[in-house]
């Protein structure tokens, strides 16, 4: 079994997993899983490559040609069935922290949107209700937001 350096592998795995085919990936994932002695660290990035390779080998397929967009919902699907619960149940959103590069995307970093916060208020009678045993700095926190108060600086948009 060969031996691994993480960011090398990942470097390969993603490169090769760009223009992997149909035909291809079997082979793919029977290299990932069988050629190398993985550790904590690498058998993720292989398990990454491995899913990265079949989104690409379909998207390579004759009924690819994906749009932005559709490329983004891939990612909120792959989240969903691969770790659904780090979703939570008011919304989620992935940012990029080189955004705070640039000035017309300070709402980003500043405000949620009003279904957002719909849900976040429900969530936290819901929690008050069902969840006795939290800190008093945790409940106390949740009654502010029941009670209207938007945390943490931010604004709702929408």
């Amino acid at each position: 079994m060969k031996q691994i350096d993480e960011a090398e592998a990942r470097k390969d795995w993603h490169g090769r997993a760009k223009n992997m085919t149909l035909a291809e990936l079997p082979e793919f994932l029977r290299e990932l899983s069988e050629d190398y002695q993985h550790d904590y660290g690498t058998i993720c990035v292989a398990i990454g490559a491995a899913a990265v390779a079949a989104a690409w080998a379909m998207e390579n397929s004759p009924q690819g040609g994906i749009t932005g967009f559709q490329a983004s919902c891939i990612t909120w699907e792959m989240i969903r069935g691969w770790n659904g619960s780090m979703l939570g149940e008011t919304g989620s959103r992935i940012q990029n922290f080189d955004d705070l590069l640039f000035p017309q995307y300070a709402h980003k970093f500043s405000s949620i949107g009003s279904e957002v916060w719909k849900r976040l208020q429900e969530k936290a009678i819901a929690n008050l209700e069902s969840t006795p045993d939290a800190s008093q700095g945790v409940i106390d926190h949740w009654i502010s937001i029941a009670e209207g108060n938007v945390p943490f600086g931010l604004r709702i948009e929408g």
